[in-house]
């Protein structure tokens, strides 16, 4: 089991989970992260640090979809291992459904 980023930190972006992590697996991307699933250690910690509860467990359904797509982008994004700036309207955009993948953004963070 991994534990996998999924939809709703798209735009939401917390950050939160980042400086719990023990072994530095959130990558970033422009308005969401992912976790490398290979270097994820299972530890969960992440999981209740997520306001917007977009970190499952891979076993679960939501979660599963999302899993390639973590796989694939924390490979090119940029390692993150500090929390950061949410975005601004990042409480807005908490909980809206569908916004994968019309608001997924594919460019990596930090370059702004």
């Amino acid at each position: 089991m991994t534990y996998v980023v999924t939809e709703n930190c798209i735009r939401c972006k917390f950050m939160d989970c980042v400086e719990v992590c023990p072994v530095d697996c959130f990558y970033e991307g422009d308005n969401m992260l992912v976790i490398h699933p290979d270097e994820c250690i299972d530890c969960g910690v992440c999981e209740p640090e997520c306001p917007a509860e977009a970190i499952l467990p891979d076993t679960e359904e939501d979660a599963e979809k999302f899993l390639d797509l973590n796989r694939e982008y924390s490979e090119i994004w940029p390692n993150i291992t500090q929390k950061g700036e949410p975005p601004a309207d990042s409480e807005e955009w908490d909980g809206k459904p569908n916004k994968y993948p019309e608001e997924f953004s594919s460019k990596p963070g930090g370059e702004g």
